[in-house]
């Protein structure tokens, strides 16, 4: 295949998500870290293998992905995608960066209490604090300018698996509840000054596994379902163990809350950082192509249409040590789109 019908394959490949059949997964996506993209062939092999999303992630630093698009590399990057009709997105832990530490010198009480009933600018913040809000708000605006989702979806996490605030007005609310509040500023803030078909999701992951009950997403926020704990050697589905965080179970309690046809799961089929320990040298991934295709079914099952895996580690030091990854991608791509 010559480069022109490479290019024109991967584009009927890839297609555009709102162009979709209802039958199939509409977000067929992968989330890479930057330093992943040293395996510069990334846009290709999505492309290539039928998806049509790359993520980028940062998971402590947001200055870490403003600093790659800005450079030559991310702009060949993001014009690569754009090429082969490869949607870009940003997703991150970004809660430290819309809200300074450093406001802390300033009004304590934009900051959380712990469970000791001390104020600390540790984690996320006081979600009941208006002006916490409107700076959270007024940061997300200007970020949203340089890291610009072509899917219009903006993904801005709460502190990595962190505990939120525990003060007298946010005592009775959960971690999903004080995240939603949040999450629902952020979207009104976005529609209003950058871009008014801007949506937000809601992280279930960690601390807000379990749905909000009494605080309702505002039409515009969707759920990303990101079960970090479950085993991968088996079928999701097989997971029962009550004492498990990460089941089917609390997925469906989550769709009760949010809309379906938005909702999203992020898994790890692919995620050789985690199966490493996040520690390099990376090891082999270990693809189980069985426990992924039953995996697909109980989403799609579910009404789920979105689905995107982290592909962290597969970079160009895992070609080296490993070889290419692209046969694990395109059995990757071949289940999501068959």
């Amino acid at each position: 295949m010559n480069r022109r019908e490479f290019l024109g394959a991967a584009a009927l490949a890839a297609g555009n998500v709102g162009f979709a059949s209802p039958s199939r997964f509409q977000t067929r996506g992968v989330v890479l870290i930057p330093f992943d993209l040293t395996l510069v062939r990334w846009p290709e092999y999505a492309a290539r293998a039928g998806l049509n999303t790359i993520g980028l992630h940062a998971a402590r630093r947001l200055d870490v992905l403003i600093r790659f698009v800005r450079s030559d590399a991310g702009q060949k990057f993001v014009e690569s995608c754009r090429r082969l009709g490869v949607n870009v997105e940003y997703e991150l832990h970004a809660m430290q960066d819309l809200l300074s530490r450093e406001y802390m010198h300033k009004d304590t009480s934009m900051f959380r209490v712990d469970r000791s009933g001390r104020r600390t600018e540790d984690y996320n913040c006081c979600p009941s604090h208006r002006g916490a809000l409107e700076i959270i708000g007024e940061t997300a605006v200007e970020v949203a300018r340089t890291l610009r989702p072509t899917t219009r979806r903006y993904f801005f996490w709460p502190d990595d698996g962190r505990e939120w605030c525990h003060c007298d007005k946010c005592k009775g609310l959960t971690s999903s509840e004080q995240a939603l509040l949040v999450e629902n500023h952020i979207l009104r803030v976005l529609r209003q000054r950058h871009d008014p078909e801007a949506t937000v999701c809601h992280l279930a992951y960690g601390p807000t596994l379990q749905p909000p009950r009494h605080v309702k997403p505002e039409p515009g926020v969707f759920l990303e379902f990101a079960p970090i704990t479950r085993r991968h050697d088996r079928p999701f589905a097989e997971q029962t163990d009550p004492s498990l965080a990460d089941r089917l179970e609390v997925l469906d309690a989550n769709l009760e809350v949010f809309p379906r046809d938005t909702a999203q799961a992020l898994e790890y089929w692919l995620d050789n950082s985690r199966f490493s320990g996040w520690q390099r040298p990376a090891k082999k991934l270990p693809w189980n192509d069985d426990v992924f295709r039953a995996d697909l079914r109980e989403y799609a099952r579910r009404g789920i249409r979105h689905i995107t895996s982290f592909a962290c580690f597969l970079d160009a030091d895992y070609v080296k040590l490993h070889g290419d990854p692209w046969p694990v991608i395109e059995q990757y791509g071949r289940g999501l789109s068959e």
